[in-house]
């Protein structure tokens, strides 16, 4: 694909997933932007760890940590009042670990809304118990 090619993908409208589960919905304020009118990245980090925990937490029946950000790309900016869905699935369940993938998207301009994919991740979580180790997942 040429950069005008990837440009235009990246750019083209794109619709909120029916095959993901949402799992939160958050609208970034000015206090979460920088100098450039811009969220910060490590906000967006922060939401989307928190998103990517809520199917582990019920699939481990209590409490995750996160252990591993396998992979986090930043696919557009994200603007003070583009409402953001973060949806999560389920990539990989083990003995006491699950791999979830995030996908974030952001709608903007109310007047004539239009949905973009912002973000996506993949992350790992590990089940634990009340002193922090790890535990099996139940079956």
């Amino acid at each position: 694909m040429t950069h005008a090619e990837l440009q235009a993908t990246a750019q083209a409208p794109a619709s909120l997933p029916s095959d993901k589960e949402l799992v939160m919905r958050v609208l970034p304020m000015p206090a979460d932007s920088n100098a450039n009118g811009d969220i910060f990245g490590g906000w967006i980090m922060a939401q989307v760890d928190l998103a990517g925990s809520v199917l582990p937490v019920r699939i481990a029946k209590g409490r995750v940590t996160t252990v591993a950000v396998n992979q986090f790309v930043f696919k557009q900016p994200v603007s003070i009042g583009d409402l953001l869905s973060f949806y999560a699935t389920v990539e990989r369940v083990g003995n006491t670990s699950i791999t979830v993938r995030v996908e974030v998207y952001a709608e903007r301009n109310p007047a004539d809304v239009q949905v973009v994919k912002v973000t996506e991740a993949n992350l790992t979580y590990v089940a634990i118990d009340r002193e922090g180790k790890p535990r099996q997942i139940p079956r």
